[in-house]
């Protein structure tokens, strides 16, 4: 019996083999043409990943270069704020001050200087070449320049430390002085002097000739005044000053408070301005020196910070005593007893005087308004060689000066412009123009209109009624 080979059963086989024929040859074209679509998307895929990575890049480039440039703009801005000094020319004079300094910072010894933190807004350093005109010594240096701190080269001492008088390698002649190591205060001290002195000129102020900061000494290195301090010469049986050098060292002084409080970008108090920190030069021209305790005021008129008190028993105004609050105006009341002193020739605080006298400020004040009773005043080494007209005065601006109310005594402005009429050395400027464009406009208060005119308005009543107006604006002062 044969087979049908062609039968259902093969012609379904083959119709299967045929199917799957089909079916794979159908299923290799997808496959086919799936990847030739995959091939066509991947560059595109590939073109947009770099695109995006490039933009990404060039996004944080930008970003970075803004930040940058922002950050160095602010460090300029802030920079540039140190560097815009106020330059100030009054004959020979001038005055460079820089913007406000933050003395809080702690400067850390490295190569034996002082590497200062941040003083105002910029961190300065103080490195081996110190400062614009300020030279670093090393502590060898300072022996050799005072034959080994002899005590013959002695020339000062106080609760700061020792004077010594000394040459320097290049042959000039300075004022050595060596701190004691007092703790933080003593370390303040010397940074404040170092840091406000190097930036800080005027042919009042004592100049800074450098410093030492080796290891633990510190020392400081002043120009040399002759003549020594003011105190000495009224206090200590030196040979008396006459009127005229004792109406310029008021001078002097004023115009030496006056520039650190009007002629810079923010005020600087000194705190403790008096006799034994005025020092008089070969020609008895008055310098200030001394600026250990020394304080950033603020920008307003008037304006107050509030502080520790420190300074000397006797020319301590009296609110900054009682509460803390300092102000430009504690200096003008510290001025006010120097110039009691120059007129009297008394201490601030002398126990050994009657009582009612041990005060200097409270026994003079309600003296000043009588001409009787001025005369009474005035020291008795002076043998009464002097102007009676200068005298009162003199008197006048001291009263203003010493007021127990800070808003009643006038600026340093006001006092120079009062004094110059009264220097008579030719070598003053009798010029009115020490102005200047920064400067403070004084508050109008019950005293400040005739206070400014007060010379004018002497020699144009007369001494009589200028006593009497002098008299009657003290009392409503009070």
């Amino acid at each position: 019996m044969e087979v049908n080979t062609t039968g259902p059963l093969v012609g379904l086989l083959a119709g299967n083999h045929t199917n799957k024929q089909h079916d794979s040859s159908h299923f290799q074209g997808h496959d086919h043409h799936h990847h030739r679509h995959h091939h066509k998307i991947f560059p595109s895929k590939s073109f947009l990943l770099i695109t995006i990575s490039i933009i990404s890049f060039v996004l944080l480039l930008a970003i970075f270069l803004i930040l940058l440039m922002l950050r160095r703009l602010k460090s300029s801005k802030n920079n540039g704020l140190y560097k815009e000094s106020t330059g100030i020319h009054n004959g020979s004079s001038r005055f460079v001050a820089q913007t406000a300094i933050n003395f809080n910072s702690s400067p850390e010894l490295k190569g034996g200087c002082l590497h200062g933190g941040h003083f105002g807004r910029s961190q300065l350093h103080y490195h081996q070449h110190g400062y614009k005109g300020v030279q670093v010594f090393t502590y060898k240096e300072l022996e050799v320049a005072t034959s080994g701190f002899s005590e013959g080269n002695v020339i000062g001492r106080g609760g700061f430390g020792v004077v010594y008088r000394g040459v320097l390698r290049d042959g000039t002649v300075a004022a050595i002085k060596m701190l004691h190591r007092v703790g933080k205060q003593g370390e303040r001290a010397f940074r404040v002097e170092v840091d406000l002195l190097s930036r800080l000129h005027s042919p009042y102020l004592v100049e800074l000739l450098g410093y030492c900061a080796d290891q633990h000494h510190r020392l400081l290195i002043f120009e040399f005044m002759p003549n020594g301090s003011l105190q000495h010469h009224l206090n200590n049986g030196h040979q008396p000053l006459d009127w005229g050098t004792r109406s310029r060292i008021a001078l002097d002084c004023a115009r030496a408070l006056e520039s650190i409080h009007e002629h810079g970008i923010s005020p600087v108090i000194h705190r403790d301005f008096k006799c034994a920190n005025v020092l008089l030069d070969q020609n008895f021209r008055a310098k200030v020196s001394d600026f250990g305790l020394a304080k950033m005021g603020s920008d307003k008129i008037n304006g107050q910070i509030s502080t520790r008190v420190l300074g000397t028993t006797g020319y301590l105004a009296p609110e900054y005593a009682s509460t803390g609050k300092l102000t430009t105006k504690s200096d003008v009341y510290s001025y006010g007893v120097v110039l009691l002193e120059l007129l009297t020739g008394r201490v601030p605080v002398d126990t050994k005087r009657p009582p009612g006298e041990h005060v200097l400020v409270s026994w003079a004040l309600p003296r000043l308004t009588s001409r009787e009773k001025v005369v009474e005043m005035v020291d008795p080494a002076l043998k009464g060689h002097y102007s009676k007209k200068d005298l009162i005065q003199i008197a006048a601006i001291a009263a203003m000066c010493v007021q127990p109310e800070a808003d009643y005594r006038p600026l340093m402005t006001d006092v120079v412009q009062s004094l110059i009429p009264l220097a008579k050395n030719s070598s003053v400027s009798i010029s009115s123009s020490t102005r200047f464009t920064n400067q403070r406009v004084s508050p109008r208060n019950n005293n400040g209109l005739w206070f400014q005119s007060l010379n004018k308005t002497f020699y144009d009543w007369g001494e009589a009624k200028f006593m009497e107006v002098l008299s009657r604006g003290l009392q409503d002062v009070e």
